[in-house]
């Protein structure tokens, strides 16, 4: 069940600025955020792509991830999103 996952998720919105965020369901959210209902930030920068995410067991483990990631700078946060692959 999807729910039962949390999500840390990075957004590339149409200025090619990026958004981070939780979630417990992935493509319910990216919608929400393409119909201008997601975040303040993104409203006026649609549309947006998923870019990366991270999946974890626990909301706060996804929640750390989406903080340690904020604190990054815009190079750092691109070599972030790249030790994935």
């Amino acid at each position: 069940m999807e729910s039962s996952k949390h999500y840390f998720y990075v957004l590339e919105c149409a200025d090619t600025s990026y958004y981070a965020g939780y979630t417990n369901h992935l493509e319910r959210r990216v919608n929400l955020h393409n119909q201008g209902k997601g975040a303040k930030y993104t409203r006026g920068r649609t549309p947006v792509s998923l870019i990366y995410y991270e999946t974890f067991d626990t909301k706060r483990e996804a929640m750390q991830a989406e903080y340690r990631f904020k604190q990054l700078s815009r190079q750092n946060k691109q070599k972030w999103m790249k030790k994935e692959e």
